[in-house]
């Protein structure tokens, strides 16, 4: 495994860590505490040392599990969760410093945790950027030691751009993949970006990058990439990344004929992300052991030529860029 500095934190993470939104349950699967705490596990073994969960996966169940692991393991492994998404409705007036703190607290208790090492607001209206108040809440956090570190987990680059004017804010999480180029032809150029870890998010786009889904492939109604594909729940962009799926699976077959070879798209979907120095790191998820050693390959494989990244631009452009540059 290599290592990579996380911005103003200082922390040496993996370059590939781990993601929980659908660890041992999720997306439409009964929540498997066993599991969720083998996968975990196995990811620690591989030399992961930063974990992401959120309060709202699987209400509470990932947060814990990767509290139970992290406590059950003799290595320093950074634990990252994200608040804000209980808030209903999901308005900016929702966000206060008395509920915020509130999840705070519960985070802390539900991973037995004696600080959150790193604490995001996970995706907030836009608005919420601009309030001053809200930021000002994690700085006293900090001074009280509940958490180390704040960061931001975003939909659009806007937004990023916009939490990055505050001290606290030590990280940016967003999505950034094959099929959502635009972070590396804008954040990624900011002239004070060495200071914000970048953690991107949904690199294997819902799966479309690991190159086995096919137009005949079935999700249940609980899982999100059938009932939100179009935004019906929350951001589009979450699900497959916001790109139409017929166009994904089109897309995918040329990217098959680039990669070509003895490795799965998956893991060249990954080591493309690698490619770009100011990621920090890439925390795709797992829901079997298997996935997180596939996952882990990456790391290991070789350089991806100036040709076949170009070509991977140019089927963006071809497949995507119209669609997906004006929105994110």
């Amino acid at each position: 495994m290599n290592y990579r500095k996380l911005g103003k934190t200082g922390w040496s993470v993996s370059e590939i860590s781990l993601g929980t939104w659908q660890v041992g349950g999720g997306w439409g699967n009964l929540f498997d505490k066993k599991l969720a705490n083998q996968i975990i596990h196995a990811a620690i073994d591989q030399g992961i040392n930063f974990i992401d969960t959120a309060d709202v996966y699987d209400n509470g169940l990932s947060e814990a599990a990767v509290g139970k692991a992290v406590r059950e393991s003799s290595e320093r492994i950074f634990v990252a969760t994200k608040c804000g998404r209980q808030i209903q409705p999901h308005v900016s007036e929702g966000y206060t410093p008395k509920n915020l703190r509130a999840f705070v607290e519960a985070s802390l208790k539900n991973t037995g945790l004696e600080a959150i090492d790193l604490i995001q607001l996970h995706c907030p209206p836009t608005n919420v950027y601009g309030r001053n108040e809200i930021f000002e809440l994690f700085e006293k956090l900090k001074e009280e030691g509940k958490i180390l570190a704040m960061g931001v987990s975003v939909e659009t680059v806007d937004e990023a751009l916009a939490a990055m004017k505050y001290d606290i804010v030590s990280s940016i999480q967003v999505i950034f993949n094959m099929f959502r180029i635009k972070p590396s032809e804008t954040l990624f150029s900011h002239p004070d970006i060495e200071n914000f870890g970048i953690i991107a998010r949904v690199p294997l786009a819902s799966g479309l990058l690991t190159g086995r889904l096919t137009l005949d492939t079935v999700f249940s109604k609980e899982d999100h990439r059938q009932f939100n594909r179009k935004g019906e729940a929350f951001d589009k962009g979450e699900t497959f990344s916001g790109v139409d799926y017929k166009k994904g699976l089109l897309a995918v077959e040329e990217l098959k004929e680039i990669f070509r070879g003895n490795e799965s798209l998956a893991s060249w979907a990954i080591r493309w992300i690698l490619m770009f120095p100011q990621v920090s790191t890439v925390i795709p998820g797992a829901s079997k052991i298997d996935q997180v050693l596939s996952n882990v390959k990456a790391s290991n494989l070789q350089e991806i030529s100036s040709k076949e990244m170009e070509a991977v631009k140019n089927i963006y452009d071809k497949y995507f860029k119209a669609d997906i540059h004006p929105l994110w």
